[in-house]
């Protein structure tokens, strides 16, 4: 199934103190049915990159049936943590303000980040209501709950992330990775993440504990899909496995982490990942595809069948 697709480009979503936030939508043309919805969230280091980082949100996964929704959110040189957060909660609950100008389903929204927008999709999903939004945020009569999540190699525990990282840095041709420094260390005072909180992660433990998705794992998660490539330098593979850990110890959770051999980060960017030799991947969980099914195949199969 492939299906003709109308592109509405930047609406605007929210206007927190004044900044503009502004989204892209991609709504595939299916007569008589509400569309489910899944929100892209780039990656970037929560300091670059927009809505535009992204794989072809029409190939993936407007053709198929998806209202997609690449949305922007205040980086960290402009708003520190809670900001970005409070952006994509707030993009959930304009999405369900506007399902009946777009035609959506407001029982049917996922995330799905990369990288710094993995950890976004995860702390937004898990940290429930109330958290990082306010009865002043804007439409706050709408839920900014998530029926489903599709983390791709978020970082998880800031706090533990150098000691996880391999001696000798793997080099990758990923699309983020080039824009990454080589000798990365997240307790450095100009780290991502300490960029992001606004001080170093070592001088505010409290704060850190507060932007760790696994700080929120809890029973009744939404279901999750956790990726990340063995090969990645800049969030270590171990970050995915702590979050797959935190989130498979409460009954009832239903999560997968594939390990993928091979891959360094960035890799959700890249339109023909899925082209060449299979790729090794252990999954742990649910395997949404068969033996030989590529990833952006096993992470449409998750989304059809959780939204």
């Amino acid at each position: 199934m492939s299906l003709e697709v109308t592109i509405h480009r930047d609406l605007r979503y929210a206007n927190p103190h004044g900044k503009q936030l502004l989204a892209d939508l991609y709504l595939p043309k299916l007569d008589a049915t509400r569309l489910p919805v899944i929100v892209w969230l780039h990656g970037g280091g929560w300091r670059l990159g927009d809505r535009r980082l992204a794989p072809d949100l029409q190939r993936y996964f407007a053709q198929a049936g998806f209202a997609m929704a690449s949305i922007e959110y205040r980086l960290s040189g402009e708003a520190i943590f809670p900001a970005a957060v409070e952006d994509v909660k707030t993009a959930v609950r304009w999405l369900r303000a506007s399902a009946d100008t777009y035609g959506l389903d407001p029982a049917r929204i996922g995330l799905w980040g990369s990288s710094s927008g993995g950890h976004l999709a995860a702390l937004a999903a898990l940290s429930g209501p109330g958290v990082f939004e306010s009865p002043a945020s804007e439409y706050s009569g709408y839920s900014s709950e998530v029926q489903a999540v599709m983390d791709g190699y978020g970082p998880v525990d800031f706090l533990e992330m150098d000691a996880q990282r391999t001696a000798a840095g793997v080099v990758s041709d990923d699309p983020e990775s080039v824009k990454l420094p080589k000798d990365l260390r997240s307790n450095s005072a100009d780290s991502f993440e300490s960029l992001f909180l606004g001080a170093p992660i070592t001088t505010c433990r409290d704060l850190v504990r507060q932007a760790n998705p696994v700080t929120y794992a809890r029973a009744s998660a939404p279901p999750f899909l956790i990726m990340h490539g063995l090969a990645d330098s800049a969030v270590p593979a171990k970050q995915s496995e702590l979050l797959y850990e935190a989130l498979a110890a409460h009954a009832g959770n239903e999560v997968t982490l594939g390990l993928i051999t091979g891959l360094g980060h960035g890799f959700l960017n890249r339109n023909h990942l899925d082209d060449g030799p299979k790729r090794t991947i252990e999954l742990r969980g649910l395997t949404y595809g068969g033996a030989d099914s590529g990833i952006f195949e096993r992470i449409f199969r998750f989304f059809q069948q959780k939204l």
